[in-house]
């Protein structure tokens, strides 16, 4: 029998959601923890809630949550006996689980001589060819050159896929359609795999035309005990990213999880693997399926296998590490109802889903779902990190029960003070494709006009609250009884901006906290009922519904229908705004709070509208900015390697004469 490795304190080298999950199932094992933080992080939830708390370096992730040695020496200072890294940063780094082994300390995961095998998608792909798992069709040569990977390129047929050997969550992946893009796109994802994971080597395989993701996830002892616990479909994804995860998969039955399930087993017997991980696969439409890689760690959506076999992940992880044998066989795994994840994250859909960061002013959670989260009113979203920022997660005796659980609870959800993709993802789960089961990795691709209009009822609705909102909050309002009216029969006018477009309304008084108002062609009758706290209750046409609401001054903010809204009253303004809009005064604006990573002009140099200028970093992917107009570069005002905020100029242009 392999000796034991019994620990008592648990540092969590991560942050936010999946460093309070660790310590949740820690403390029920009866674990002290430890969180590190880095100086953006001080005042947050994982830190207030771990035992002892330890800061390892300044908000760049590579000064604090991927430095190693830092890291290490907080477990040192805080008597800590055993790391979890948690999902991403460190989490498949071996030479972070090799230091962690070197310092005494458990590493709750897998060998660094597994994780080296197996994180690295082209040592990976080649030793599941030789164990006889099919994998997609592809090159994974030493060879980096543009010219070899190019005739690879050609050799394996368009399209193609390109791949960060290192790392994950999307980043240095690119869609390849052709040899003509191939070189740009190439250098693209080299830079971005750099940039993220200090490794530009790819890979290439062929792309299979609108697969399912289909991921099996594994558990594995040191006594030679390995299960699979089923799949999850994981095939709704924006930029290679995953937004909506479910187990099971509609797509698999029952004969192939089994075949899927074995196949997965095999495999990390054949390299000795301990502890949690996910084997992740490509399913056509023929029901074949190939390997693509294999995640050494957690997964982000591993709740959804919680509640379908009522098994505690992260429990399961901690009893291995110590040395024990797994608790459950295969035969006993048991698979009850379904189960769906949605990831919230911090950015803008309407704006192609730039990254935010900023102050969640008001958050309350869905109490009808599991959230994980680590947030709270008045949260601080930095720049530097993921823009995952929540999960949601349902569960049901049938998909369609977990279906209509979820969107329920996305829209009771409240997210105040940032922008996040939360009606995106409803309208996903709303959408008849989703619905039936039929959603593949082009589902977004296909459908996303549709996924992004809003309906123009809705919107009309919402610009009468806002009116009656800004009158009803105004400084006095409710003492007074009836806002800023002057007498019970003169109208009121309002102008202000609503999710930054220009709305007028004008409201006549039919009583106390009861108005007329006229938005566009539009009449409403509403009456506030109740307003207390951060919610109001009113009843819009005869029905009564409440919405959560926040006043700062001359901003509003509400939740109405599980759609946040923001509305800055410019009643009293100068006319309209004078800012530039951007490409009329040729000046190049950062679109996001973010990190430069490339400047591709000089000063004096002559660019084309769409131009690449500048490339930001921000939450882990690369943002290319485009010159606005065709001109001469008059002014540079950003470095690599500088922090911008959002809205900073970083280039001037100066543009062309008009033509006589």
């Amino acid at each position: 029998m392999k000796h034991v490795t019994p620990y008592t304190k648990i540092l969590i080298a991560n942050r936010g959601e999946i460093a309070l999950r660790v310590m949740r199932s820690a403390r029920e094992a009866g674990y002290r923890t430890v969180a590190v933080y880095s100086q953006a992080d001080a005042r947050s939830r994982h830190v207030q809630e771990a035992d002892q708390a330890v800061c390892i370096g300044a908000a760049v992730p590579a000064q604090s949550y991927l430095n190693i040695e830092a890291i290490i020496a907080a477990a040192r200072a805080s008597g800590a006996d055993a790391v979890h890294p948690g999902y991403g940063f460190l989490a498949e780094n071996e030479q972070f689980a090799q230091a962690c082994r070197d310092a005494g300390l458990v590493f709750i995961g897998p060998s660094p001589e597994a994780i080296l095998a197996m994180g690295n998608k082209a040592g990976a792909k080649r030793l599941m060819i030789e164990a006889g798992v099919p994998c997609v069709p592809g090159y994974q040569g030493e060879d980096q050159s543009e010219a070899r990977l190019a005739r690879e390129a050609e050799r394996i047929g368009w399209p193609v896929m390109i791949k960060a050997v290192a790392g994950g969550g999307g980043r240095g992946m690119r869609l390849v359609g052709s040899a003509g893009e191939f070189a740009e796109l190439l250098r693209s994802a080299q830079s971005e795999a750099k940039n993220a994971f200090g490794d530009a080597t790819v890979i290439l395989e062929k792309a299979i035309v609108e697969p399912r993701h289909i991921e099996i996830q594994v558990f594995a002892d040191r006594h030679g005990n390995a299960i699979h616990l089923g799949e999850r479909d994981c095939s709704v994804q924006r930029r290679h990213q995953k937004l909506i995860e479910e187990a099971p998969s509609p797509a698999v039955t029952p004969s192939l999880r089994e075949r899927m399930g074995a196949t997965a087993v095999a495999a990390v017997k054949a390299i000795g693997y301990e502890g949690a991980g996910t084997l992740e696969f490509l399913l056509d439409r023929e029901g074949n399926y190939y390997f693509m890689e294999m995640n050494t760690r957690l997964q982000v959506e591993h709740p959804v296998t919680e509640a379908i076999t009522g098994l505690d992940l992260v429990a399961l992880q901690l009893r291995v590490a110590a040395g024990e044998a797994l608790p459950i066989t295969q035969q006993e795994v048991q698979f009850r109802g379904h189960a769906i994840e949605v990831r919230l994250c911090a950015e803008d859909a309407d704006k192609g889903f730039m990254p935010q960061s900023g102050t969640m002013a008001l958050w309350q959670p869905a109490a009808r779902l599991r959230v994980e989260h680590a947030l709270g009113s008045g949260s601080e979203i930095p720049p530097y990190y993921d823009s995952m920022i929540a999960k949601l997660i349902s569960h049901g005796a049938t998909r369609e029960e977990a279906r209509r659980k979820l969107v329920a609870g996305l829209q009771d959800t409240v997210a105040l003070g940032v922008k996040t993709n939360q009606v995106f993802l409803a309208r996903c789960l709303q959408h008849a494709v989703f619905a039936q089961g039929g959603a593949t990795t082009a589902f977004i691709g296909q459908h996303q006009q549709e996924l992004l209009q809003r309906e123009v009822a809705h919107e009309e609705g919402a610009a009468a609250l806002a009116a009656v909102l800004l009158l009803e909050t105004s400084a006095g309002a409710r003492q007074r009884g009836a806002g800023r009216r002057l007498s019970h029969s003169l109208p009121t006018a309002l102008r202000y901006e609503m999710d930054g477009a220009q709305q007028a309304a004008t409201l006549t008084d039919l009583g106390p906290h009861r108005h007329e108002v006229k938005v566009g062609e539009r009449r409403h009758e509403l009456e506030v009922v109740e307003l207390s706290g951060h919610r109001v209750r009113f009843i819009c046409d005869g029905v009564m519904e409440s919405a959560a609401t926040l006043r700062d001054g001359v901003r509003l903010r509400f939740s109405w229908r599980g759609t946040p809204r923001e509305v800055l009253d410019t009643t009293r303004a100068a006319s309209a705004k004078q800012e530039g809009a951007g490409a009329a005064d040729g000046k190049l604006r950062a679109s996001m709070n973010g990190r430069v990573v490339a400047v591709q002009v000089d000063v004096g140099q002559r660019v084309v509208a769409g131009q690449p200028m500048v490339t930001l970093e921000a939450m882990k992917m690369e943002h290319i900015h485009a010159a606005p107009l065709a001109g001469t570069v008059k002014a540079v005002h950003a470095s690599v390697g500088d922090q911008v905020p959002s809205g900073r100029v970083v280039v001037e242009i100066e543009a062309d004469s008009p033509a006589a």
